[in-house]
This record gives structure tokens, C-alpha cells and sequence, in this order.
């Protein structure tokens, strides 16, 4: 029963047009009886009705097997209209030769006039039909423009035509052969005349469709554009997304729209101020911000970059791409890759002494959320210990700036993860009221579009993989950035940074993930299914709020918020920790990893970030095997005697379980 309405609910559509098309050849076929004997009194007679009905029943089946109930009539085109014909033309043959086998006596310009008929309703109401709904999606699409007159600018704007999204409305393009002709009825227009027809005919956004074009020169196309204030996109070839060649950061930049605002764009002289004619230092250099640190870094005419990693293969990515990157731009920037890890103290201080760097930007962390949760004392030194040993190296060999990337995590924090960057957040702001000879700020912003771990690329891989799209909760919000802009915010902090000052975006509005699921959905070519589109192509599925993760996400802290010398960045004073506090904090911290204790770490986490509300109990991974390998037993292997010492074994946050184990706690 459950599959009868199922396939009830699948082909009704296609049964009510059936339907339709036969009482519009009913029509039809009274229409030309009516006009031929000036009058339909014939075509009540049995054998009249007979052949009507061997030509309604005989043209069902044809147009049956010729498609028509297979093409999405807002998606019709040259072959639709084809078949269509075809199907029409079939049906005036049927009802000749159904009048010579029934003797109905039809005359044969009846089947003439029948074919014209049938052909305007069957035909021309699909053809109606089509231009309302495009006409409907017209009045909301965003109008833009496309840069490039070629085949991959041909190709955009032939996918666009039939999206919800973006209406064409000119072209431009540097060959001046092509402008001032029309493509499909769209002008296009010589670029030396940009502004004028952009505010001429109202656009938006620009497509920049050049795939064919060097690297260099579509950078150009892009830094130019941008500096007029006009918001770009760089679209990838067709070829590259079909073969998946295209970099996850490129397909990134055809969503912008997820933002809901215009992209962010850097000022010049903030940015220089940190960078041009300095010896800058990034650590974390292979992940997605210190990436995209590295690549701007090196446009800004640095005089030395240093690059830290402690993965083998992203510092070897990074490094093979910048320098691909300086022969494209004619860059002379002197580039050194440096394998190491930022808790090793000793390491952090031959490098930056040794290089004389006068700028660091500390990117280096661990931030997957679920992750960090099950591994507590790594995630806290990397993150806590880490910032500390490369401040304290900053500080000793006279840097002058020092940025910490942070995260909106880090705000009244639920999980490790933010606890650990707020806490590196505290030490930054001791360092920079204490000591005066680094400058030391820190960069607070959300989600970014196209990172490692990021909706996007998940989603994506999902999508290509037919799906499920997973979304953990309906109502989660994000805030969101693209790569470029969090990195751009992270250069021009460095240089109003004085004191331990948190600077952040003005993100406009968080959106819900549940939305980028279904717009990238769209996007991809694909359609949601739901309740109510049961024959959709991609699922969404609700997983559930993974351990530690918000609904939501806050910014700041408090409301001291002041302006900045960039319109869209602020900057905020909050609240500090005690130095003596801090330091106590820090000796118990090192000594707490030191031994592993993971419990003795989550508690100083929760005693130094005050505002740090975990939603559940510890979950590291190998504490809790540890935990359950001495209740099942294993103490009692090694010798438990029956006056063995009862020690309390910690369990989780909160709670202990009581154990009858002798000496110490195995190693691990």
C-alpha cells in the first residue's frame, strides 16, 4: 500500500499533463469539425466518437514514448520542442488513418486544422508555462555581469539562464573584436567602460569566467576590480569541475553569496605597515589561514618570509605553490619552510632569533571541535602551550608585532577547543600589558568558507558522493568569512594591535547551515529531497549537536567595542586575568601535560576561563580507556594485595570512581 501511494505521489504530475494534452486534443479535434462543417452536429455519431478515440488513446502512447512527461517544462528547450512536433504531427496521422478504418468519414483537411490546434495548445501552453516561471525568477535574481566573452563565459551564462540566482545582464571582455556584439542578446562591453555600465545597468556582482587566462593576469583583473569597489567572483572552467580539478578555495568563491554581504576588502596601508620590508614569521604555515597568511604575505613585498609547520607534506605543498606563484607574479620575496613545533620553546627562539623576524602571525592550533574534545592535553598544549613558548620567544628576541589567529569559539566557550583559545587569548593579553617591546593583539572571527573542516568542502564531498548532506542540528547559525578575508582582517590587526586588543569583523548576520546545504545543493545542479519533493536528488539529514557545539556563536565578549581605523573592523577591550593567577595557572598546566593528567587539565581550564561551561563530561579518548582498562581489571594482574591501597582514579570532570590499584597509574 505504502508503495502504491509512493509511486501515486511520483507520476501524478506527469498524469495530470497527460490528461490535459487529451482534452486539448479533444478541443482540437471540435475545433476543426466545428470550422470544416460550420458546426458540430457529425461529431456525435458512433463512428465519429470511435475514431476520436482510437486518436486519443493511439496519441498517449506517442507521446508517452517521445518524452513529453520527462522534460521539466521550465527547463525546455530546442529538443522539447522537437518532440513536441513530432508528437503532434504522429496524432494528425493516427486520426486520418483512424477515420479511413472506422468510416468515421473525416475530411482530410480535418486533420490539417486539427494538427495547427494541437499543436498551439499542447505546444504553446509548455512554451507559456516557461516563460511565466522564468519571468517569476527574473524579478528576484541578482543582476551581474560576465567577464569573459568566450566559450567559458558562454558556458556560465547558458548555466545561469536557468538558475535562481544570478540574471546576465552585459558582458565585457579585453578583445575588442568581440565588443559591442551580442551573445544571445546581451551586449558586450569594453572593461574601460566598467563603472559607467555597471551603475547604468544596475549590477551587482562580477563573474569572472577566464579560466584559458594566466594566473597573473586574472589576479590583476581581479586587484583591479576590487580597488573600484566592485565585488568579484572568480568562477573555475567547467572542465576543472567536472574533472574535480577545481581547489576547494576556488569553488568557495562561487558561494560567496552565503555571506549575505559584500566581501571585506583590505586597506592598503594597514596592511603594509606589518609586512613590507620586514622579516615575517607564520606559523602553522601549511593550514588554511597560514596558507593564505603566506600567499598574501609575499604580495606585500616582505623582505624575508619564514615559515613554521610541523606537517612534513603541507609545508612541501606551501612551499612548491609559492614559489609557482612568485614566477607567475615576478615576486623576489626570499622564502624559507622550517619544520618544527611550536611548544618546543627552545626551537621557537634559535628560529626567531636567528632570522631576526620582526612580525609573527601564530596560526598554528588545533580547532576541530570533536577532536580536541577527545584528545584534552595535546589540544591544550598545542594551543595554550604553544602561543606561550612563541610569545615568550617574541618577547625575548624583540619582536615587534605578534598576532594570535583566534576563533568565535573562544567566546564563552562549551567545548575544549575554545577554552584553549580563549586561555591563549588571556596570555596574549598579559603579555601585552606587561611587556612593551612586542606589540601583541589578537583576531577573533568565525567560520571560514573553504577551510579544512569547514561545511563546504564536507558538504561538497557528500553531494558528489549522492549524499546524504549531514547538518547536525535545524537551527545552528554560523557566522561566516571567505579565506581571503580572514586572512586580510589578520594582516591590518597586526598593525593598530598595541596591548593585547581583540579585533574582530563585522560579519553581518550568522546564517543557518541548514540553508548552505540546500543552496549548495542547488547549486551543484542537484534538487533537495524532502517531504515535499519526495523524488529530489540529495537527502539532508539532521545528526545531531556533536560533543561541545553550539547552536550558535558570539563574537565578543562584553560591550566595549570601539572603532578602528577600517570601517568593518573592531576593536575590543575584555576582561584579563590576573598575571600572578595566569602564571600559577600556567606552571600547574605544564606540570598537569607533563603527566597526562587530562582531569587536572580540564579543571584549570575551567578555573582560568571564566566564562568556560562544558555541556558534558570529559570524553578524551585515551583517559577513558586508561579509566575503563583499571575497572576491568588490569590493576589486579600487576599484584593487588588484600591491604593494596585504594586510590581514587579519575574518571571525568566531576566524578571519580573509587579502584583498588597499587602504585602508580600505568604509563602511557
Amino acid at each position: 500500500m505504502n508503495s502504491f501511494y509512493k509511486a501515486a505521489q511520483k507520476n501524478y504530475k506527469p498524469f495530470l499533463m497527460l490528461c490535459y494534452d487529451l482534452l486539448m486534443l479533444t478541443a482540437a479535434f471540435l475545433l476543426a469539425m466545428t470550422i470544416r462543417f460550420n458546426g458540430a452536429g457529425k461529431v456525435s455519431e458512433p463512428a465519429m466518437a470511435l475514431c476520436l478515440a482510437m486518436t486519443l488513446i493511439s496519441s498517449s502512447f506517442i507521446f508517452l514514448r517521445l518524452g513529453l512527461y520527462r522534460t521539466v517544462i521550465r527547463y525546455m528547450g530546442q529538443q522539447a520542442i522537437v518532440a513536441v512536433l513530432q508528437g503532434v504531427t504522429a496524432s494528425a496521422v493516427v486520426l486520418a488513418v483512424a477515420s479511413y478504418l472506422t468510416y468515421a468519414g473525416v475530411p482530410r483537411s480535418v486533420p490539417v486544422i486539427y494538427w495547427c490546434f494541437a499543436l498551439i495548445t499542447v505546444g504553446g501552453s509548455r512554451w507559456l508555462v516557461r516563460i511565466y516561471y522564468q519571468m517569476a525568477l527574473e524579478i528576484h535574481k541578482t543582476r551581474v555581469a560576465i567577464y569573459g566573452a568566450g566559450t567559458a563565459g558562454l558556458q556560465l551564462y547558458k548555466g545561469l539562464v536557468h538558475g535562481e540566482m544570478y540574471k546576465t545582464v552585459a558582458f565585457f571582455d579585453d578583445n575588442a573584436s568581440k565588443q559591442n556584439t551580442l551573445i544571445d542578446g546581451v551586449l558586450v562591453y569594453s572593461p574601460a567602460n566598467i563603472l559607467d555600465v555597471i551603475a547604468e545597468r544596475d549590477i551587482s556582482e562580477i563573474l569572472l569566467a577566464m579560466p584559458g587566462v594566466p594566473k597573473r593576469r586574472r589576479r590583476e583583473i581581479t586587484r583591479s576590480l576590487r580597488e573600484r569597489g566592485i565585488v568579484v567572483k572568480v568562477i573555475p572552467g567547467m572542465e576543472e569541475l567536472v574533472d574535480s580539478a577545481g581547489r576547494v578555495s576556488d569553488v568557495a568563491q562561487i558561494y560567496e553569496n552565503i555571506l549575505g554581504r559584500a566581501p571585506v576588502e583590505p586597506q592598503k596601508e594597514l596592511v603594509s605597515a606589518s609586512i613590507t620590508g620586514k622579516v615575517v614569521m607564520v606559523t602553522g604555515a601549511g593550514g588554511s589561514i597560514g596558507s593564505e597568511l603566506c600567499r598574501q604575505i609575499i604580495q606585500w613585498e616582505a623582505t624575508k618570509l619564514i615559515m613554521l609547520e610541523s606537517s612534513e607534506f603541507s609545508l612541501y605543498q606551501i612551499e612548491r605553490e609559492l614559489q609557482q606563484q612568485q614566477q607567475d607574479e615576478g615576486l623576489q620575496v626570499e622564502v624559507t619552510a622550517l619544520l618544527g613545533d611550536v611548544r618546543n620553546r627552545q626551537r621557537m627562539g634559535e628560529i626567531i632569533h636567528s632570522f631576526g623576524v620582526q612580525t609573527i602571525y601564530h596560526a598554528a592550533a588545533y580547532k576541530h571541535v570533536p577532536l580536541v574534545e577527545q584528545n584534552v592535553v595535546v589540544g591544550a598544549e598545542n594551543n595554550v602551550l604553544g602561543t606561550l613558548s612563541v610569545l615568550e620567544a617574541a618577547e625575548a628576541c624583540g619582536v615587534e608585532q605578534f598576532v594570535l589567529v583566534s576563533t568565535d569559539k573562544a567566546v564563552r566557550p562549551t567545548n575544549v577547543m575554545g577554552a584553549t583559545k580563549r586561555l591563549a587569548e588571556l596570555i596574549c593579553q598579559d603579555f601585552g600589558r606587561r611587556f612593551g617591546r612586542t606589540r601583541v593583539c589578537m583576531v577573533r572571527f568565525g567560520n571560514v568558507l573553504g577551510s579544512s573542516g569547514s561545511v563546504i568542502p564536507l558538504f561538497t564531498d557528500q553531494i558528489n558522493a549522492g549524499g546524504p548532506v549531514t547538518v547536525t542540528h535545524p537551527k545552528v547559525t554560523r557566522f561566516f568569512m571567505t579565506i581571503p578575508e580572514a586572512a586580510q582582517l589578520v594582516l591590518q590587526a597586526g598593525s593598530m594591535g598595541r596591548k593585547g586588543e581583540v579585533f574582530v569583523l563585522d560579519m553581518g548576520e550568522p546564517v543557518r547551515i541548514l540553508d548552505i546545504a540546500r543552496r549548495l545543493i542547488q547549486i551543484m545542479g542537484h534538487t533537495v529531497r524532502d517531504e515535499a519533493n519526495p523524488d529530489g536528488d540529495i537527502e539532508i539529514q539532521i545528526s545531531g549537536l556533536r560533543p561541545g557545539e553550539k547552536l550558535y556563536e558570539e563574537l565578543l565578549l562584553g560591550d566595549a567595542v570601539a572603532g578602528t581605523d577600517h570601517p568593518m573592523i573592531m576593536r575590543a577591550e575584555e576582561e584579563r586575568l590576573p598575571s600572578d593567577q595566569l602564571q600559577s595557572c600556567m606552571a600547574e598546566l605544564k606540570q598537569a601535560c607533563a603527566r597526562q593528567d587530562c582531569v587536572a587539565v580540564h579543571r584549570l581550564l575551567i578555573q582560568a576561563v571564566k566564562d568556560y561551561t562544558p555541556k558534558q563530561e570529559l570524553v578524551d579518548t585515551v583517559w577513558t580507556q586508561l579509566s575503563e582498562a583499571n575497572a576491568s581489571g588490569i590493576a589486579a594482574s600487576q599484584g593487588v594485595s588484600e591491604g593494596a591501597e585504594v586510590r581514587q582514579l579519575p574518571i571525568a570532570s566531576g566524578s571519580r570512581r573509587s579502584q583498588r590499584i597499587t602504585g602508580e597509574v600505568p604509563e602511557v
